[in-house]
């Protein structure tokens, strides 16, 4: 009896924590878009939506002919259908882009969670800017961003 209550305490303890970790943004959600896979996977990390609001997503999608310097736009219903997926599972939570700022790296989240970091290691060769997750973070492709899986190059100091 004390087993099978161990066993589903922990069983909800794993599936809270899963849930808490969606909700901040480091997990893929559990049914990711493959359109949005291939479209923004091509070219980088495709970023969990829920790193930032729906109301950033859909600027970020307005301006994909001037995305970060690259021309990166899609024909209308591939970027509807994307953009359809980055807000139903966006963050719903204001903090995560108070600038005005459409860059997650710009977010309070982000500072936050890469303060020890020091300025240095962005511009190292091997990682070469904040938007490189899958510099350090291995499962970053999963979408999968803890902190138990980082491995820093090795990067000078």
């Amino acid at each position: 009896m004390k087993r099978t209550t161990f066993r589903s305490s922990l069983a909800c303890l794993m599936l809270c924590g899963a849930a808490t970790a969606f909700a901040d943004g480091s997990r893929m959600p559990p049914h990711p878009d493959k359109t949005w896979l291939e479209e923004c996977g091509t070219c980088h990390v495709a970023y969990p939506p829920a790193l930032l609001t729906a109301d950033t997503w859909r600027r970020l999608m307005a301006g994909l002919d001037r995305h970060f310097g690259s021309n990166a736009a899609l024909d209308a219903p591939t970027a509807a259908r994307i953009t359809t997926f980055l807000e139903r599972n966006a963050s719903t939570r204001g903090e995560r882009n108070a600038a005005a700022s459409l860059r997650i790296t710009d977010t309070r989240w982000f500072t936050r969670k890469h303060d020890e970091l020091s300025p240095t290691v962005w511009h190292d060769p091997k990682v070469k800017s904040p938007a490189n997750c899958a510099a350090c973070h291995r499962n970053a492709e999963s979408g999968r961003y803890d902190e138990h899986d980082i491995a820093l190059p090795n990067v000078r100091r």
